[in-house]
């Protein structure tokens, strides 16, 4: 029998097929269900009512209640909009409209009392309204005992162009709760609710849509963020269980040839203890007969390619093939050359696949691999395409896979029919606390040690006015054999964003810094394959002296001479990636440099992410901090299966929640693995609900 939560929200009283597929479109309410758990995201005071001379900045939401008067129609079809007084006992206000005009004209009637909401701007030193809530108020319902707290709803322009801004929604929840609170099911086992002292699911929502007190909220809060945590824990707990139970894998029983001759004679480097560790990790996860799913983490330059690569070479022993996948083709590029470095002497072939191999080329690597012939394939998504058929994939290497779709991965694990073993590479170091929320489903390796020799990179906060101090610092550099990046954030002009273009840079660079004694190249993501190819290739075999770039360079380009990283109006890009081009130097024995620029004028968090990359270059401690910062987000610029889309909980905020959950979660699955319990009945039936209508991805590393 259907719950009557999965109602479609047509069906709810005041709805109606076209409100209902606004609502679909523009915030994804498709049932009873998603409509009661759109929560609000800040609640004001509505118990008082502000006098029209209260008014004193424009930073605060005011209530009014008056008249409106000398409504105006002002402006041509293409930019029409409303104006009107507002006036009480003490003054006048105005408000505008720019939208709903029809219904504006119908609504205002004269000598009519209102109840008007919302926050003021200033317009030529005066304040107005631009759309507030309006209400008739002698049609509000016991105005007297006005309800004190009201959850403000995150709303659109489409939506309130059909009466569903905060205040419509607002209406909306109170007719749904008038229908489903009865049918409202708990959620967690009573011995829960009692030791971690939680009010019910039903109280809770009620509440959290319209609190009765100020302290109800966060009770409600806590109650709702709780539940989010525990079955997000508890689905990633069960998935790695199951997956570590029936995904068989298969077994690299012994280290031979092409590995130890590889240690032994050609290795180009001791390996640091963190690589020699995660070595270890891994083959024992090739003996177990399961499928390995292991996160390899690493900071920028710690070796995480070496690692991969001797992987690689157990599973070459053991007679399987091996493929590196990477997301563009500058990174498969850098890939397919370190890795033909590696197989020097090994008597192993290396081949590379990408959307611009061509077709003569594509043949004869898909001949290889069908044949078992070729071992290794570097590429980028071309791997996953139908034509591409391995003989016997025994190991995928994923590199930077927060760039590849949860379903393109899939095609790749299907390579073989008993599924590859998977490592999978990020250089954007994870926080520990949310490595295990984001990666609940994969064992978890990290490098934290930089090969030895290497030189802390010093980075340095110059403003605009340092300009020449740089360019100095620049033909310096050069002097000593030094080539340099300088990365801007845009293409073009943006007159929005105000910030120095690509273009321009490109041609400033070439005026201070002429031929033939210099040559500066260009490189962005609208040129074509061949022209970057070009570009990137002159840069590597240090034929040009300065490269300046957008982030296309951001991962994966490994010049050993470049020693200095310029990055322009460094306050405009995010702790993560900044980290990640200061990583593109470095990687050779002299001192690097990364200085970042910005305009004299700094906002607090711009400030202070220039100060976090100044005082560290631990990616870990850059990565807590951008958490702290700006919080989860779309983790990397990317959503993840909807793991991080919370309806309510913050992993920044509720970090000590999420670790309470996660205990809990394993202390439950230690007794009761099967949910089998009668206590944890109700647990067992919520996941089977929750993830009925689900494909079950979580396999899929």
């Amino acid at each position: 029998m259907k719950s009557i939560l999965e109602t479609p929200i047509t069906y709810l009283k005041g709805v109606g097929p076209k409100k209902a597929d606004v609502l679909q479109k523009e915030i994804g309410i498709k049932n009873f269900e998603d409509l009661l758990y759109y929560f609000p995201f800040r609640y004001v005071d509505k118990s008082k009512i502000y006098k029209v001379n209260d008014i004193n900045n424009d930073s605060a939401y005011f209530q009014l209640k008056g008249k409106i008067s000398n409504l105006n129609s002002v402006g041509d079809k293409r930019t029409k909009y409303i104006t009107a007084k507002f006036y009480d006992d003490t003054g006048s206000i105005d408000i505008v409209w720019f939208r709903g005009l029809k219904w504006v004209k119908e609504m205002i009637k004269p000598n009519t009392e209102y109840l008007i909401f919302g926050k003021p701007s200033v317009f030529k030193n005066s304040f107005n309204f631009v759309h507030p809530e309006i209400e008739v108020f002698s049609e509000i319902e016991n105005p007297i005992a006005m309800q004190s707290l009201e959850g403000i709803y995150s709303s659109t322009e489409k939506l309130k162009n059909f009466g569903l801004g905060s205040r419509g929604i607002s209406k909306l929840m109170k007719q749904l709760l008038i229908q489903v609170e009865s049918e409202i099911t708990e959620k967690l086992p009573d011995y829960i609710l009692q030791k971690y002292n939680l009010i019910d699911e039903a109280t809770a929502l009620t509440n959290i849509h319209f609190p009765k007190n100020p302290s109800i909220i966060q009770k409600a809060q806590n109650r709702l963020k709780f539940d989010e945590l525990f079955y997000l824990q508890i689905e990633l707990i069960l998935n790695k269980k199951i997956s570590k139970q029936k995904s068989k894998g298969f077994i690299f029983e012994r280290v031979g040839e092409f590995f130890n001759n590889f240690y032994e004679k050609h290795l180009p480097f001791d390996l640091t203890n963190a690589q020699k560790r995660v070595i270890k990790e891994i083959r024992s996860d090739f003996k177990t007969g399961k499928q390995m799913n292991r996160l390899l983490q690493g900071d920028v330059g710690s070796g995480k390619t070496m690692v991969a690569f001797m992987s690689m070479l157990i599973a070459i022993d053991n007679g399987f093939q091996t493929c590196i996948m990477a997301p563009t083709e500058i990174l498969a590029n850098q890939h397919f050359n370190s890795i033909n470095k590696f197989v020097e002497g090994l008597d192993l072939e290396v081949e590379l696949l990408t959307g611009s191999t061509k077709k003569s080329k594509r043949t004869e690597i898909h001949e290889g691999i069908q044949s078992g012939k070729l071992k290794i394939l570097i590429g980028t998504h071309a791997l996953v395409e139908d034509t591409v058929k391995f003989h016997n994939l025994g190991l995928a290497v994923i590199d930077e896979q927060h760039r590849f779709g949860v379903a393109q991965r899939a095609k790749l694990w299907k390579k073989s029919t008993t599924p590859p073993h998977i490592l999978v590479m990020t250089a954007t170091p994870i926080p520990r606390t949310l490595a295990m929320t984001v990666y609940g489903n994969l064992d978890v390796s990290i490098i934290d040690e930089l090969p030895p020799g290497r030189k802390t990179i010093q980075t340095i906060h110059f403003f605009e006015n340092k300009r020449l101090r740089i360019i100095g610092f620049m033909r310096e550099q050069i002097k000593k054999g030094s080539q340099i990046y300088v990365v801007y954030p845009l293409i073009s002009e943006s007159e929005k964003l105000d910030l120095k273009n690509l273009m321009d840079g490109f041609a400033n660079m070439q005026h201070d810094f002429p031929p033939p004694q210099y040559l500066v190249s260009v490189l962005h993501g609208r040129m074509k394959n061949e022209e970057k190819e070009y570009e990137m290739k002159r840069f590597v075999e240090g034929k040009t002296n300065i490269l300046v770039s957008t982030t296309v360079i951001e991962v994966g380009v490994d010049v050993p001479n470049a020693s200095v990283m310029i990055i322009e109006n460094a306050e405009r890009f995010g702790l993560s990636q900044l980290h990640q081009l200061r990583g593109r130097v470095g990687r050779g024995s002299e001192q690097s440099y990364c200085i970042l620029m910005s305009g004299q004028k700094l906002s607090n968090e711009g400030r202070k992410r220039l100060e976090v990359m100044v005082s560290t270059s631990d990616g870990f401690e850059i990565a807590e901090e951008d958490l702290k910062l700006r919080g989860p987000g779309d983790l990397q610029g990317t959503r993840q299966s909807g793991i991080l889309d919370f309806k309510i909980a913050n992993i920044t905020k509720d970090s000590h929640l999420m670790l309470q959950t996660r205990k809990l979660c394993e202390a439950i699955l230690e007794k009761d693995p099967q949910l089998t319990d009668k206590h944890n009945i109700i647990i067992r039936n919520c996941l089977q609900n929750k993830f009925k209508k689900q494909v079950n991805w979580g396999k899929i590393s």
